[in-house]
């Protein structure tokens, strides 16, 4: 605890920052928080302490620098002693900044308001100021280089006038510079261990020239100094408005410091990355005559890049943009930015590109819940507003070329999806705080989420299946999951798979969650050596027989098996050896004699079951034996849903049927099903049931037709 304010302490840490020599206590409070050393292949491991409770995070040392720039930036190096107690002073003056953030909300829990049933101090604009300052960065480094050729790929006129180059000679130098600093850290320690400890510092590995990043990127000299100088800080002293913590900090918009000599300093390369990918629409926003243009790309990216990456696992012909509905009288009624229609599922996007304002991180609560309702709330009932109108199935709906849609007369699911384009901080927080929606049966809640997390997601959740399964229950757990950021729920799901029983109101799950999907977008994305995909779902059953019928359904739009692979994805793992183990016998003694072959599976608590026929027979034979025997069991089992599955003995698949209805009493049921006994045990793994031909004798040949007898062949 502590009896200061926040403005005190930020006074004296901003005195601090402006000491001889402190840009050398910055270097290695920056190097040490944000390097990485590995060898041969990056692990997650080496990533961990990344996630330390001991490192400063990014916001925290952009405020360290920030402050620096309101004086003389002086190289000259203290004596060993000064600079440890700058890093001190510096990591303690930040702790309790924290704690007198957080202060301020605990104050808010007095016995009386904890009395109110309404109270909730999280929805409050001065309580957010913690979650929002302390928040965890949205993106990777790499996809800000990525997404900014397509974000500012029509606005190239603009900067080739306005600043002397592109959007693509942009990313080569930022990418130069940031290479350019890979190679010194090794030969700045190499060289510094040769030093009397008085001479220690790593300012030198984070200093590069413009001819440097030059060489690497292929690109004039004149050029990339003209792209650094559009990220440079004004010469120091500046940035004299920063006189409070969540005020404008030049050093987030221009993160290259130019030093007397010509040269730069690149304290993080994350932020140089980050303002490619904002800066230039500030830019194209203080020319009034070009504003309105800047906006309206602004616009198409975000929409453009959700139709991109939602192509990419469901294909072209299932993704829709732009999409307006009428009514019986041709009146306008909704329009949905990107409609994704697969099987009896859809996903209605509302993409927005509104960004929270320093006035909001401020804590000004209209401001905040204003900014909130123009980039979410809005986006959120939009979405809903065209969700009704799509489950209601009497509107039309026409594409962007006016051509009317035929679309399925029932949905079983409609997915709303709120898309923001920019780093929005604490946005699952807040979307947790402050979204107001109604969801129906039909209608999932709001999965709120921005560019960089569902590109995230359609990398690593490449099928329909795994996509769709993905969205269904984190929409559907809503808040019961709870983190800093939305990529944590996703590491989580890829690593344990996202299944909550309703026992759990809430699951905490800690950022250092996310490193194994830190890790393979990194391999993906930017060629580390390490594991593309996470030991989890993705790779843990692809070897059994269930992994494989469940990729043959992957990408199957029959509302069935979409319905059945939902349910696979969320069995453990006793459940699948047994039912593989299952698939494999009825698949054998159906290729042997050439009959059909089942068994029985559980797949829930009681209220879900599987039967795999296995067979050749032709269809209009083979369903209808399938349909009865699945409605028969589930009306012993009393099931509320029941799947039927036909496979060739080969184990691919042929059909799939689905009956979901309550269990309810019926006398010629009860007839058809006397003889058939309940399945023992009706639970997952438990559950499995295999009837085959006659039993057979140890010393008979093996139905198999491997010419053994069945004791050494089969009957183990």
């Amino acid at each position: 605890m502590t009896e200061r304010s926040e403005q005190e302490i930020f006074d004296e840490l901003a005195g601090l920052c402006i000491s001889p020599g402190y840009v050398h206590a910055a270097a290695y409070l920056c190097f040490r928080d944000n390097m990485i050393a590995y060898s041969d292949e990056l692990n997650p491991e080496d990533m961990q302490r990344l996630f330390s409770r001991e490192r400063l995070i990014r916001t925290e040392t952009s405020t360290l620098i920030g402050l620096m720039l309101r004086g003389e930036v002086d190289t000259t190096l203290p004596d060993s002693e000064t600079l440890q107690h700058y890093v001190t002073r510096t990591e303690s003056l930040l702790a309790e900044m924290h704690d007198a953030m957080t202060q301020e909300t605990w104050s808010k829990f007095t016995h009386e308001a904890l009395a109110r049933t309404d109270f909730n101090p999280f929805t409050e604009g001065a309580t957010l100021r913690e979650p929002i300052f302390y928040g965890s960065d949205s993106a990777y480094p790499f996809q800000y280089l990525d997404f900014s050729s397509t974000k500012y790929g029509n606005d190239t006129d603009w900067l080739a006038t306005n600043k002397g180059f592109s959007i693509a000679d942009a990313i080569q130098a930022v990418e130069a510079a940031s290479r350019a600093l890979e190679g010194k850290a090794i030969e700045t320690l190499r060289s510094t261990s040769q030093e009397p400890p008085k001479k220690w510092t790593v300012l030198p590995c984070l200093i590069f020239t413009a001819q440097e990043a030059a060489d690497l990127a292929g690109l004039d000299v004149a050029m990339v100094q003209r792209v650094l100088d559009a990220f440079t800080s004004p010469p120091a002293p500046c940035n004299e408005q920063f006189t409070a913590l969540h005020d404008f900090n030049i050093f987030n918009a221009c993160p290259l410091i130019r030093l007397p000599d010509g040269k730069y300093i690149l304290f993080i390369i994350y932020s140089l990355m980050e303002a490619l990918y904002e800066a230039p629409y500030y830019w194209m926003g203080a020319d009034k005559a070009y504003v309105n243009t800047a906006m309206k790309h602004r616009g198409m990216f975000t929409e453009q890049f959700a139709v991109d990456r939602l192509t990419h696992v469901f294909g072209k012909d299932n993704v829709l943009p732009n999409i307006d509905i009428f009514g019986p009288k041709g009146n306008k009624l909704g329009e949905i930015d990107v409609l994704v229609l697969f099987g009896d599922r859809a996903i209605v996007l509302q993409a927005k590109s509104k960004r929270l304002t320093l006035d909001a991180r401020r804590g000004n609560d209209r401001q905040l819940k204003d900014d909130f309702k123009k980039s979410i709330q809005d986006s959120s009932d939009q979405a809903y507003l065209c969700a009704d109108l799509l489950q209601q199935g009497t509107y039309t709906f026409r594409d962007a070329a006016k051509n009317t849609l035929l679309l399925p007369h029932q949905f079983k699911r409609i997915y709303v999806l709120c898309l923001v384009s920019d780093h929005y901080p604490a946005l699952s927080f807040q979307g947790q705080q402050l979204l107001e929606f109604k969801p129906t049966e039909t209608v999932s809640p709001p999965f709120v989420m921005d560019v960089f997390v569902l590109d995230a997601m359609t990398e690593m959740l490449d099928s329909p299946l795994h996509l769709l399964s993905y969205i269904d229950r984190r929409a559907g757990y809503n808040e019961r999951p709870s983190s800093s950021h939305e990529l944590t729920v996703l590491s989580y799901h890829l690593k344990q798979n996202l299944w909550l029983n309703q026992e759990h109101s809430i699951v905490m799950l800690d950022d250092s969650i996310s490193v194994d999907l830190d890790l393979a977008m990194q391999v993906r994305r930017v060629g580390l050596a390490g594991k593309r995909t996470p030991d989890g779902i993705l790779t843990r059953f692809v070897e059994t027989s269930l992994g494989r019928l469940t990729k043959t359904i992957e990408a199957s739009p029959d509302p069935a098996t979409i319905a059945l692979g939902f349910t696979l994805l969320t069995i453990n793992e006793d459940t699948v050896n047994a039912i593989s183990q299952g698939i494999d016998r009825a698949a054998k003694l159906a290729a042997a004699d050439g009959k059909n072959h089942d068994f029985t599976a559980g797949l829930g608590p009681g209220d879900t079951g599987l039967i795999i026929h296995c067979n050749s027979d032709p269809q209009e034979v083979s369903e209808p034996r399938l349909a009865g025997h699945c409605l028969k069991r589930k009306y012993t089992e009393r099931a509320k849903t029941w799947f039927g599955v036909c496979i060739y003995p080969d184990q691919t698949l042929r059909f799939g049927l689905n009956f979901d209805f309550p269990w309810r009493h019926d006398n010629e049921m009860d007839a058809q099903t006397k003889a058939m006994r309940k399945v023992p045990g009706f639970r997952p793994a438990r559950a499995l049931r295999a009837p085959g031909p006659p039993k057979i004798g140890r010393n008979e040949p093996c139905p198999c037709g491997s010419g053994n007898k069945y004791k050494r062949c089969c009957l183990p």
